[in-house]
């Protein structure tokens, strides 16, 4: 038998590090900034308003850096979300990425539904429709026709769960959302739709996940590019 970096780890009592991923790697990509982020507003299709010159420039060095690596020339899909920021972001992305792959555009994928408050202020919207205290009620809306933490969750888990089984053991990269990959996340951890992470996640930036049957394991987390100091 070939000698190979999986027989050479300690059993599996003392490893600190697991084999060489065999499953389906989710590469969770968060856009850029966005002029919702950066106007402070509530960001859905209306109030998006797609990446800022700045959402831009992170967009551009995380291609730059990847096109130097080529550590996703073995991906087979390209999904992003439908909101304008994701969009655009993996435009860009797509010089980095294998020639035949076209984005494919999913709504499943789509950050959190801000309702009838897309496009207000934050401090706007809050006067309005109030901010969900989800701590305590999980289950309650974020304004009408929004989503709850709760059925976000779902949504997301339902979109997971069929990217993996449309790509066992492949690299699939996904231009999505904060709030999506922190869902990715508590789904890697195996803790209940209810809990709040409150991870901070960075514009551009890289998590990995692995999807082997019942087993999940993170490969990478907030991995990105940071624009050279002006």
């Amino acid at each position: 038998m070939s000698d190979s970096e999986d027989q050479r780890l300690p059993p599996a009592g003392f490893r600190q590090r697991g084999p060489k991923p065999t499953g389906t790697r989710l590469l969770l990509i968060r856009h850029g900034e966005s002029y919702a982020n950066a106007n402070g507003l509530a960001g859905g299709p209306i109030g998006d308003g797609g990446l800022t010159p700045l959402g831009k420039r992170q967009a551009q060095a995380l291609v730059d850096r990847l096109t130097l690596s080529a550590e996703l020339s073995t991906a087979t899909a390209f999904y992003t979300s439908a909101l304008p920021r994701a969009i655009e972001t993996g435009e860009v992305l797509r010089a980095a990425l294998p020639k035949n792959l076209e984005p494919i555009v999913d709504a499943s994928l789509n950050e959190i539904s801000v309702g009838d408050g897309d496009g207000l202020p934050w401090a706007e919207y809050v006067e309005r429709y109030g901010a969900p205290n989800w701590d305590l009620e999980p289950g309650a809306l974020t304004a009408p026709g929004g989503e709850s933490l709760l059925g976000f969750h779902e949504r997301c888990r339902a979109a997971i769960e069929r990217l993996v089984a449309r790509h066992p053991e492949e690299l699939v990269v996904v231009v999505c959302h904060g709030g999506f990959i922190e869902q990715a996340m508590k789904i890697y951890q195996g803790v209940g739709p209810e809990v709040r992470l409150r991870p901070r996640i960075e514009n551009c930036s890289m998590t990995e996940i692995e999807f082997r049957e019942a087993w999940r394991r993170l490969l990478r987390y907030n991995d990105r590019a940071p624009l050279p100091a002006e």
